[in-house]
Order: structure tokens, then sequence, then C-alpha cells
């Protein structure tokens, strides 16, 4: 019996790819981390950016609680089972009246990842609606592997701006608006994309990827996951430690070390760098 999720909800999970919104945070929970996020970017004079996007709760302990948050951890239990990795965190953000946007791709084509256990928890920290580009999903289209091109476009937020190789049909997309503290799941296969933010107002949202413990890397001898529920059942993965302060020294190198390792993997085939580098802290 699913421990949050109904029945119809996880059906949904696996029958369209994705299902949504469930409340793991309270409004005040929400704008705490909101907070939070802002506070430091305050401090380094501008938005999170570069390297520091990717991981986050490698270098943050806030973030790190917010992975293993049980309200989070229960959803996705519900539709990976009881043995559950953090294979990854990023902040999907879009400023105000910005051009940003998720052009329609498929998380499986790049991410390596042998199996289809896998799922994104995407919380949001602010209101995403449609003005202010919520993700968009086309139910359904977790049912076959799609081929991608990398576009590299300077205002596509993915990593190699990749984006699917057939037409889409725009009038399918269902648009995936969440509250404060309101978090939505999709597959690793399901189509996805999302608009740039038309609103006088930021876009703050924290995308998980959680992987059942017998996923495994194919594309490079050995990866890196955060250990957040049961047991990681069959040593594939190099198990993360938690940052014992923000931006402590020691998680600061390591954190490095995992997104240069872990790009090379990301990024191969591709001409270009992994990640570009920060230009502050």
């Amino acid at each position: 019996m699913p421990k949050i999720l109904s029945n119809a909800q996880v059906r949904q999970y696996h029958e369209l790819g994705y299902c949504h919104p469930f409340d793991v945070l309270t409004t005040d929970e929400a704008a705490s981390y909101l907070d939070k996020l802002e506070a430091y970017e305050g401090a380094s004079e501008g938005p999170i950016d570069g390297v520091y996007r990717h991981k986050p709760h490698l270098l943050f302990p806030w973030l790190h609680d917010l992975v293993n948050n049980p309200q989070v951890l229960d959803a996705v239990e519900d539709v990976l089972g009881p043995n559950i990795l953090c294979w990854g965190s990023s902040f999907f953000n879009k400023e105000a009246q910005n051009p940003a946007y998720v052009s329609w791709h498929q998380d499986s084509n790049y991410w390596g990842l042998d199996r289809h256990d896998v799922c994104t928890a995407w919380i949001a920290f602010t209101a995403s609606n449609k003005l202010n580009g919520c993700m968009r999903m086309i139910p359904g289209s977790h049912n076959v592997d799609i081929q991608h091109t990398d576009t590299f476009h300077k205002h596509n937020l993915l990593s190699r701006g990749q984006e699917i190789d057939v037409d889409v049909d725009e009038a399918a997309a269902i648009d995936l608006e969440l509250a404060p503290g309101e978090m939505s799941l999709h597959h690793v296969r399901v189509t996805h994309g999302s608009n740039p933010n038309r609103s006088s107002g930021r876009r703050v949202g924290f995308a998980i990827r959680y992987i059942a413990s017998d996923v495994r890397q194919t594309l490079g001898p050995r990866d890196f996951a955060t250990l957040v529920r049961g047991q990681e059942t069959h040593d594939y993965w190099e198990l993360e430690p938690r940052p014992k302060a923000e931006l402590d020294p020691e998680a600061v190198a390591y954190h490095a070390s995992v997104c240069e390792i872990q790009g090379k993997m990301l990024y191969s085939g591709a001409q270009i760098k992994p990640f570009q580098p920060r230009t502050r802290r």
C-alpha cells in the first residue's frame, strides 16, 4: 500500500510519466528555504550559477536535509521502492522577464543510467505557473526513447541544450503548476520542458534526482550518490557525505571533484567543457 500517494496517483505516474501536486513543505518552510538561498546569493553578489547549481546538497546542509526530507521520500518510495539514492540535485531558477527556458527533452537520453527506476522530485520554493515558466509534460511519452540534438543555446538551462528530434504536439502538453512548498514527480523518460519567465518575479525550483539502489551508471567506472533511504544493495555507487557546514572547505573540494568526474561522463562526446566555471563565491 502506498505511503503517501493514492493508488490512482501511483497509477498515473506509471501510465502517464508524472503526477502532481503534493504538499511536502509548508508555505513558511518554502519561504525559509528561499531565504537561505537568497542569503547565499546576496553574499555571492548574484544568482546561484555555474557548477554550484549542480549537486548543491553536497555544499549546503539545509539542502542535504531537504533531499532527505521524509515527506519527499515517502512519495518517492511509492514509485521507486524502499532503497533509494539521491543521484543529483539542481536548481532550475528563472529570473523575472528572462529568456531562459528548458527545451523539450527526456532525461534518460544523456544520464547514462541503465534502468528507468529513476524519478525527479521537483520542489517549488516560489510559485511555478504558466506565466513564470512552469514545467510542461507530454503524457505517456515515457514509453519510447527519442533521439536528441545538442544545441548549447545560450538561454537553454539544460547542460547541453539538448532537445528531441521530433515535433512535439504542444496542444497535448500538461502544465505542472505548483504553489510554494508543493512538489511534482516525473519519470526519467517523460518528455518535458518549460517556457521563459514572463512575470515580474523570479521562479525558483529545486530538482532532486532519485534512483533505486539497483540502478547503475554506464558512462564511467564509478559514479556518486547519497544514500537517503534503505540500503545501497549492490555497491554500485560511491556514497557521498553530508557537508559539515555551509561551503565547508572539505565539502567544496569534494563537490568539485564529483562534479568534474560526473561532468566528463555527462558531456561524453560533446564539444564543450563540462559546466561553466564560477566567477564568484
